[in-house]
């Protein structure tokens, strides 16, 4: 079988490209240049914004993994469409579709973030309306948030891990080397449909997260909440103004909810028997 394989190079794309890859399964890295090197995968380039260029892509593929990339939601809500419009022109049979931790729905029947009908929604229904086997794997916080630079520097030079959270608060953790675990594993299991939820279960606290860093640095470290708007001025510099304000503003919803848990009934755990990795394991895998 033939993958595509979106953000070949990027921080979920990558592990799973890898890992088709070291199985010999043929690969297809989607990049937007052609002077891009993806080790054990022919590059094809392809836009996001061109529906016949994912086409192309597409059209020799069995199976695709796609994930949406920063852009303004007008952006991806167009990007979304010209997906789902290239999966049904090429005739692809399966795609496995992450959703990168964005809702795909309002909670409680709210819309706590003010993201009703995103874009990764309107790739979820656009794959579902295609009539193709497809998958949707949903994570919630990454993990990965926690090695911004000025994180880990708190971490390391002070002992205390900030986050805008308050230290109560329960969240179904997920990393991206567990998305390309689920990833792979769905790319050859078409029977299994749906959103399938990727996060520890039960939930964990940020002071449970502080407490798998101190033990791997051998020393104790605390956690530290900080507001919304002080982490929003953090991460400006490295995602640029637009992208940190969103951040902000979903940390200011999820203060509002009791928890940011998975449903068990619609986990990988269940539907496919794998387990994300625990903090501790985590940071062990990459190198902390």
């Amino acid at each position: 079988m033939t993958y595509v394989i979106h953000g070949a190079t990027g921080a979920q794309g990558a592990p799973v490209a890898a890992a088709l890859a070291a199985a010999g399964k043929k690969v297809i890295a989607v990049t937007r240049s052609a002077d891009t090197v993806v080790s054990g995968a022919r590059v094809v380039v392809a836009d996001y914004a061109s529906t016949a260029e994912l086409t192309r892509a597409y059209r020799d593929a069995e199976a695709v993994f796609v994930h949406l990339p920063l852009a303004s939601e007008d952006d991806r809500r167009a990007y979304a469409r010209h997906i789902a419009d290239a999966v049904r022109a090429a005739g692809t049979a399966r795609v496995v579709f992450s959703t990168s931790g964005s809702p795909l729905a309002p909670a409680d029947g709210g819309d706590p973030d003010g993201r009703a009908g995103n874009a990764v929604a309107t790739l979820a229904d656009g794959l579902a309306d295609s009539g193709v086997s497809h998958a949707v794997i949903a994570p919630t916080l990454f993990l990965e948030n926690l090695l911004m630079p000025h994180i880990v520097e708190a971490v390391r030079e002070r002992g205390v891990l900030p986050y805008p959270m308050r230290a109560g608060f329960p969240v179904s953790w997920a990393s991206h080397l567990d998305v390309a675990d689920v990833a792979v594993a769905l790319l050859e299991r078409p029977e299994v449909t749906g959103v399938v939820s990727v996060g520890q279960s039960p939930a964990i606290t940020a002071p449970d997260l502080a407490e798998a860093f101190g033990a791997r640095l051998g020393r104790r470290v605390r956690f530290e909440t900080v507001s919304p708007e002080d982490f929003r001025a953090s991460v400006a510099p490295l995602i640029g103004e637009g992208a940190a304000a969103d951040v902000a503003d979903l940390y200011r919803a999820l203060d509002t909810l009791p928890e940011y848990a998975i449903a068990l009934e619609h986990s990988a755990q269940k539907l496919l028997g794998i387990t994300p990795r625990t903090a501790s394991r985590w940071l062990e895998d990459i190198g902390f």
